[in-house]
C-alpha cells in the first residue's frame, strides 16, 4: 500500500504535519462565493429606483460583511496536527495547544464521528478536527502514522 501522508524530513522539528483535504477546499469555495455574491449585490444597489437611497458607503459596508463572512468560513481551513519529539500539537478552529508525550494516551475515532480524538489522561479527549472522515483513506494513513509516532516516543 502507498502511503500519500509522508512524515515531513529535514529539519523540520515535526516528524509528521497533517491538514484535511476536503474541508479547506470546501470552505474556500463556500467563501469566495459569499464574498463574490455581497460584492455583487452592493454594485446592484443603486441600479433600480426602489424608493431607498443607497449611498456608496452603504455598497462598501455590504461588500465587507461579505468579506468578514468570507473570513470566518475561512478558518474552517485552519485545523492542522503536528506530531514530533516535543509531542502532539493540534490546531483546530480557534486555539492551538502542544501536548507532551506523558499526556497522550492514544488517537482514536467516536462511532459516527466527523473528525478524530485525541485521547487525554482521566477519559479527557480534544477533538483533531485535522484528522476528517470525509478524507477516507488519506485520514486512515494520517491515523496509522500518528500511531507509529506515538509508539515510538511514548516509550
Amino acid at each position: 500500500m502507498t502511503r500519500s501522508v509522508q512524515p515531513t524530513t529535514g529539519t523540520d522539528k515535526w516528524d509528521l504535519t497533517y491538514r484535511a483535504v476536503r474541508t479547506p477546499r470546501w470552505a474556500t469555495l463556500v467563501a469566495a462565493l459569499f464574498v463574490i455574491a455581497h460584492v455583487v449585490v452592493g454594485i446592484l444597489l443603486r441600479v433600480s429606483d426602489t424608493g431607498v437611497r443607497f449611498r456608496v458607503t452603504d455598497q462598501i459596508g455590504l461588500a465587507m460583511i461579505g468579506v468578514v463572512l468570507g473570513g470566518a468560513i475561512m478558518t474552517l481551513a485552519r485545523p492542522r496536527l503536528r506530531v514530533g519529539a516535543a509531542g502532539v500539537e493540534v490546531r483546530n478552529i480557534l486555539g492551538e495547544r502542544l501536548f507532551e508525550w506523558p499526556d497522550v494516551e492514544g488517537i482514536w475515532y467516536p462511532d459516527k464521528g466527523h473528525w478524530a480524538r485525541l485521547e487525554l489522561p482521566a477519559y479527557e479527549h480534544v477533538p483533531v478536527m485535522a484528522i476528517q472522515a470525509n478524507d477516507g483513506i488519506r485520514a486512515v494513513e494520517a491515523m496509522d502514522t500518528f500511531r507509529e509516532l506515538h509508539d515510538r516516543y511514548r516509550t
